[in-house]
């Protein structure tokens, strides 16, 4: 029941880090904190389709 998801990044929008969830106990959208290579520092990171 777990899904691919991907992650971007929200000052540059550049899509960096793929991961899994389950969609069924997980409803909503996931938001992390990673490291961006083109910005070149720590942003949030929020899922995307």
């Amino acid at each position: 029941m777990r899904s691919q998801i991907t992650f971007e990044c929200t000052v540059c929008k550049e899509r960096n880090y793929t991961g899994s969830r389950n969609k069924k106990s997980k409803q909503e959208k996931i938001e992390l904190s990673k490291y961006c290579p083109k910005c070149k520092k720590h942003t949030k990171h929020k899922e995307t389709k």
